[in-house]
This record gives C-alpha cells, structure tokens and sequence, in this order.
C-alpha cells in the first residue's frame, strides 16, 4: 500500500513573526497563516496576484492617483495609508515601467537576440551616398535663395550673405560652423560626414572650464560624432531619474516656503511631490502606450494630436486641484501659488536637466 503524505499541522503561531494567531493572516505583520506553497499556481499569485486582482492595492493606488488629485496624499497624511502602495514603491515602479515602456529596444539592447541586419551591396552605398550629397546640396540651396530674398528685400546686408555662403556643411539648416553667440556650451554634429564641432567653452564657469578642457571637449565631440550622438543620448537618459530624485526635495523646500503656517513638516511636502511625479510618469506611460496602440490600429490622426494636447493640459490642471485638495485653500490663494510653483519647478527642472547634460558629458 503507497504511503499517503500526512497533512501539515496547524501552527498556532505566526511562522514570521511569532505573533499568536487568531485568523488566517497574522494582526502584527500581516503574513497569511499557511506556511508553505503546495502549487506552482500560488507562485505565480504570489507574483501578479496584485495585477490581476480587481481589488488590489495596485488599482486602488492608480485609480485615484490617475483622476482624484492630491487624494492619496491627504489620505496618507490623515492616515489612510494600507490600502494603497507605499509611495515611494510606488514611485520607483512607475518610474521603471515609463523608461521600459519609452525607451527600451529590444533590436537595440538585446542585439545578440536577433540576426544583423544584411549589408548594403557596393551600389547601395554609392546610391546612398549620392542621395546624401543631394539633399546637401538641396537644402543649402534653399538656404542660399531664403537669404538672397532677405536681401533683396533689405532685410539682411549683401555681406552677411557671402559670409553665409561661404560657411560649408549645414546641420539641420544651421551652419556647422556656427559662430560663438555666448549662449553656453554647445556641440554641432554633421550628420553627412560626423564632424563635431563645440563652441562657448569661455562662457562657462570657471569650475567647469577646469574640468572640460579643451582637450577633453576634443575627446567628447569626436565620441559624440561617431555615434551622431546616441551614446550621449542614452548617458541624459540614464541620468535623469536621478535628477528628477534631485528635484523633489528642492520642490517640497519651495512648498514648505509657500506654506509656512500649514504645520507640515518637510518630509509631508516631499510626499506631495512623490505622488505627483508618480501621477506623472503614469499620463506619460498611458501617453506612451496610447501612441503605439493608435499608430497600430490606425486611428485618425486628428485623434492622435487632440488626445496628445488634451494630456498636456491635464497635467497642470491636476498639480493645481492637487493643491487645493491637500492644503485646502482658496482659488485665488492657490492660484498665486501655483502660479509661484510652477515657474520654479520649470527652473528647478531646467537646471537639474542642464545637470544631467554636463554629467553626461563628463562621462562620454
């Protein structure tokens, strides 16, 4: 006769924290009263059980997030806070999800997963060569009879022309060689021969001039024009979840100085900005998603750019009835310090990008 397996007993004691249990899941910790998995099915629970299930804390966290702004932070703050994420879980996963979902290329990042793509024969680079050449030859032309006109009109001196004409290579309708304007630093790259070419090391400060050289700008624009960029282009993108990090707790110092008699402290500001940049990276990642899904069924593209606009607007919108639900003041109050909050948030975010920029550089 086969051995029957015995069933497990029942432990009268929580196997995680050892709290005495009175029900299937433990009053200290939480822990569900079974203690092991006797299927491969409660694995895979244990493992999306929150994404499938209607009643999970996942979309009792993103349902209001997406269209009830400021509700789970006044909800947190008042302590409401089991049955939604924890905010900054919530805040690294949605994060993670936009940048997969924005930027990840499977051709690209997992490359050895699939076959190269087949040379071009001799007379394909020769045609592709000359198309090149052509297009360069058309769009300095056009610049050429844009600039004539200008001086025909009287618009521009003769001399400006021939000096213009003189230049070379455009890139992108801009002169290649384009002249210093003491507008910062900046890297021109010719995507016909990538030559780079950079301009406005002498208005940089002196503690970043000691550090980008001109020899090691030499070395950055020669690996920036071997790739057309697109090495920088992934170090800005690595970069900027740790500059929007960087930019909350700034962000939370300016709403703290908005609200000085709120009684709140630092941390409940900085807990404001985690749910609204979460919300964020949320309409971006729906954003993101609804652009596929419409370019794959072909959606009209009127649809497409009134969608598009009408997530833009909302975005504002939500950080101002955000504002007013949490800190439950008047329109015009709020009003004047939305209208504060923005301009340095759009400062605040203008310098922590410019920071991500110059970390990429320095990296190249």
């Amino acid at each position: 006769m086969a051995k029957t397996r015995s069933p497990l007993p029942d432990h009268p004691n929580c196997l995680n924290c050892g709290t005495e249990l009175s029900g299937q899941y433990c009053g200290t910790c939480g822990q569900r009263a079974r203690g092991r998995l006797i299927s491969l099915w409660e694995l895979l629970q244990d493992a999306f059980g929150d994404l499938f299930e209607v009643d999970s804390r996942l979309w009792r966290t993103l349902i209001p997030l997406l269209i009830r702004p400021g509700k789970l932070t006044l909800d947190y703050l008042e302590g409401r806070r089991a049955r939604y994420m924890p905010p900054f879980r919530m805040y690294l996963v949605l994060s993670v999800i936009f940048f997969v979902v924005a930027f990840f290329d499977p051709e690209d990042d997992l490359s050895l997963l699939f076959e190269p793509p087949p040379q071009p024969s001799p007379e394909e680079v020769v045609a592709q060569q000359e198309e090149t050449a052509a297009k360069q030859e058309a769009t300095e032309t056009a610049v050429n009879e844009v600039l004539t006109e200008l001086r025909d009109e009287g618009l521009i001196d003769a001399e400006d022309v021939d000096e213009a004409n003189q230049v070379g290579d455009v890139v992108f309708g801009i002169t290649a060689e384009d002249p210093d304007d003491g507008d910062g630093l900046n890297f021109n790259v010719n995507p016909a021969t990538g030559e780079c070419t950079f301009s406005g090391t002498d208005d940089m400060p002196d503690w970043l001039q000691r550090r980008l050289t001109r020899d090691r700008l030499e070395t950055i624009c020669e690996r920036i024009g071997a790739d057309d960029g697109k090495t920088l282009g992934n170090l800005v993108l690595d970069n900027i979840p740790i500059a929007l990090i960087v930019l909350m707790p700034i962000m939370a110092l300016v709403l703290k100085g908005l609200y000085p008699l709120s009684r709140r402290y630092f941390v409940e500001h900085l807990l404001f900005f985690v749910h609204f940049h979460s919300f964020f990276f949320l309409i971006l990642t729906l954003q993101v998603l609804f652009a596929r899904f419409a370019e794959l069924v072909h959606l009209p593209e009127p649809l497409k750019i009134l969608t598009i606009v009408a997530a833009a607007f909302y975005v504002p919108v939500y950080l101002y009835k955000a504002m007013r639900r949490v800190y439950a003041q008047g329109h015009f109050i709020t009003f004047l310090k939305y209208v504060i909050l923005s301009g340095t948030y759009t400062a605040g975010a203008g310098m922590t990008m410019l920071g991500a920029l110059l970390f990429a550089l320095i990296s190249v």
